[in-house]
């Protein structure tokens, strides 16, 4: 008879390596136990995880967050992953809440089990920011504004997980579990979100491995994995790959693919457009000329401050995107976002508190106006967003009164 609190196992040899997978629900104190017993039974020599190395941080070390520059992270372009990472944090802390169980905690027992078990713990899954952004190039562009939406929605909705959805989590990846909740593109999901991380954590486990130690692998990865990992790894039993061909095959799943030179050419030509527009305004009309610049003005500013206000920015804040936006509208090297994320920062410098109780406040949907950091986050999203829809509403408003 089965017991109804095991996880569904899988074995497979890799080399001289025995490994034993373990399949888990990321949030079920069940799976916390079975992870702990099983660790602390010695049957095995090593432990790999379902885990990357900045999860990793995260769950080892939670103020971590309290280390991180903000202003860094708005300079390099990757507040849209930070808060879309935070966004997924939220749903989980949901659940969470509602199971009593936080989410990870069969990986938190394996980390803990391996450290007092003294045996070697291996990171095996690709990074999540990886993953999003393959999620996101991989979802049809015309798709893209219903899975932002879809995550903004996982953030603002409180509806009650029951049970049984929990339990359900023990038969899909906690990732695909989050999306699935509000995304209807499962088919464009779920090559980068499953199946590419399935094949990339086989892929790990071969150039990972010591020839020769560790010779029974205790691999502990979400249930949705276990079908195609085991697969995957009976598959390079059969057929081996070298170490280096494996980490080979495994940067190709690392990378994303880069900007269309027609995108990154895109806003130089609106920018083109719009000036041309002027010249052929004011070639007719000095009046007219300056109406089409003041519409300009007035639509790029208004949105951009718009966006800002429904941030909950500070009224200089609201000002600088007024001002700012007409003119970053007009040069694609600097976004308003990150002219009124500075500002904002700068009038309401984040609190150590702030990065410490980040991922706390971001579970409910009011933390994400509370907390400084998330705060800022929003003003660069939401201004940047009010900034781009106003630069196609002027920008046809200009085109209808010369062609028109």
């Amino acid at each position: 008879m089965t017991d109804p609190t095991q996880g569904p196992r899988e074995t497979a040899e890799l080399a001289a390596h025995r490994l034993t997978l373990l399949g888990t629900a990321h949030v079920s104190e069940a799976s916390a136990n079975e992870v702990t017993e099983m660790i602390r039974s010695g049957e095995y020599d090593a432990v790999a995880i379902e885990l990357c190395a900045s999860r990793h941080q995260s769950l080892v070390s939670p103020n971590a967050m309290a280390k991180m520059d903000l202003f860094q992270v708005l300079k390099q372009g990757k507040a849209g992953m930070v808060a879309a990472s935070l966004a997924l944090g939220a749903f989980q802390q949901r659940v969470a809440e509602q199971s009593g169980v936080e989410p990870g905690a069969e990986m938190r027992a394996a980390v803990k089990g391996a450290e007092r078990a003294g045996v070697p713990l291996y990171l095996i899954d690709r990074e999540i920011g990886t993953t999003l952004k393959r999620i996101y190039q991989n979802v049809p562009w015309y798709k893209r504004a219903g899975l932002i939406s879809g995550l903004l929605g996982s953030v603002l909705s409180r509806q009650k997980v029951s049970s049984e959805e929990i339990e359900k989590l023990k038969e899909g990846d906690v990732l695909e579990s989050t999306f699935a909740e509000f995304a209807e593109q499962s088919q464009s999901l779920y090559e980068p979100l499953i199946a590419e991380r399935d094949r990339y954590m086989a892929l790990k486990l071969v150039e990972t491995l010591p020839d020769g130690g560790s010779q029974r692998v205790l691999v502990v990865v979400g249930a949705g994995h276990l079908k195609g990992m085991t697969e995957h790894l009976r598959e390079l039993d059969t057929a081996p790959i070298a170490p280096d061909t494996a980490r080979q095959e495994r940067q190709a799943l690392e990378t994303t693919a880069p900007k269309s030179r027609w995108w990154k050419a895109l806003p130089w030509v609106i920018v083109a457009l719009v000036l041309t527009g002027f010249a052929i305004g004011f070639s007719r009309d000095a009046g007219f000329g300056w109406s089409l610049v003041a519409e300009w003005v007035l639509i790029n500013g208004t949105l951009s401050a718009l966006g800002a206000a429904v941030a909950l920015a500070h009224p200089l804040t609201i000002l600088a995107a007024f001002v700012a936006a007409p003119l970053t509208s007009l040069n694609p090297t600097i976004g308003v976002g990150f002219v009124t994320a500075g500002a904002e920062l700068y009038l309401r410098r984040p609190t150590v508190g702030d990065f410490s109780k980040l991922r706390r406040d971001v579970g409910h949907w009011r933390g994400w106006w509370r907390n400084r950091v998330a705060r800022t986050l929003l003003v660069f999203l939401l201004s940047t967003l009010g900034s781009a829809v106003a630069t196609w509403v002027a920008g046809l408003r200009i085109a209808g009164q010369l062609f028109g």
